[in-house]
């Protein structure tokens, strides 16, 4: 049996009495850090062996802990934090589970997402998890662009030295005026959530440097009709800074915007003159 076990995300009093337990019953801990989970062990005066499973060695260590289980072991598998599978390799060995016959359970833990959303302000209702974006080129702007069609609160994930990339990002594409969440050391000691629209957020991390891991919970854009003309040159400008032809900018804008595109094909000749 491979048993998903959810981990604090910073609180260690979050551990349930039933992952303590699991813990400390199955053969083997597959973890993303033996490091980390061995000191998260220490705590509880739990002792067991470690294998690492991560996203560089998913692909060899995940045949090693198929066999495992096939040969009648039981196996937990945690992340560094939180529930594995969610923004974590452990997705790949549950699918490996699922397609060899072998059972898999969950217990259940903390989520940073549904945690900062809840904590957020933000429509919940219905959301969007979108985790980590790619980290650079096309990737990223694509799914950059991606959620500028999502109509219902977004969940990502971003690491301190890069939000303020990521909040320049977002209002180049349109998200200036949107309501935003940032969450960071959630369930700790200096838990924080910053509530600011976008452009607001800017301004307060460029003067407080961010420190933490940040859970952004951001509220869907606004409809085309309100979108500014100064959102619309900021995207235009963006995209003649990367190399893109008036008649690429004027198809990108448009599609982000809903803007007539042979209308902005002018104007980003006169904007751009």
């Amino acid at each position: 049996m491979l048993y998903l076990v959810g981990t604090p995300i910073g609180n260690l009093g979050d551990l349930s009495p039933r992952a303590k337990e699991i813990l400390s019953q199955v053969d083997l801990i597959a973890c993303e850090d033996t490091r980390r989970t061995g000191l998260l062990l220490k705590e509880f005066g739990i002792e067991n062996s470690l294998i690492s499973y991560h996203e560089h060695n998913k692909a060899s260590k995940g045949e090693i802990l198929i066999n495992k289980l096939k040969a009648g072991m039981d196996i937990a598998l945690v992340s560094d934090a939180g529930m594995p599978s969610v923004s974590d390799p452990g997705e790949l060995l549950v699918k490996q589970c699922i397609a060899n016959d072998l059972q898999v359970t969950t217990v259940p833990g903390p989520v940073a997402a549904v945690t900062a959303l809840v904590l957020s302000g933000l429509d919940t209702t219905h959301y969007h998890f979108e985790g980590f974006l790619p980290s650079e080129g096309g990737p990223r702007k694509e799914r950059l662009k991606a959620l500028t069609s999502i109509d219902e609160t977004m969940v990502i994930y971003e690491a301190p030295h890069r939000l303020l990339k990521l909040i320049g990002e977002l209002k180049e594409y349109g998200f200036g005026d949107s309501s935003a969440a940032f969450c960071r050391e959630l369930t700790k000691k200096y838990e924080e959530v910053v509530r600011l629209t976008v452009s607001e957020a800017e301004q307060h991390f460029t003067a407080t440097a961010p420190k933490g891991e940040f859970v952004v919970c951001l509220e869907p854009l606004k409809k085309v009709a309100e979108y500014s003309d100064e959102d619309t040159d900021a995207l235009i400008r963006r995209f003649h800074e990367e190399g893109m032809s008036t008649k690429q900018i004027a198809s990108e804008v448009s599609s982000i915007t809903g803007k007539n595109k042979k209308v902005l094909y002018s104007y980003i000749i006169n904007l751009l003159k």
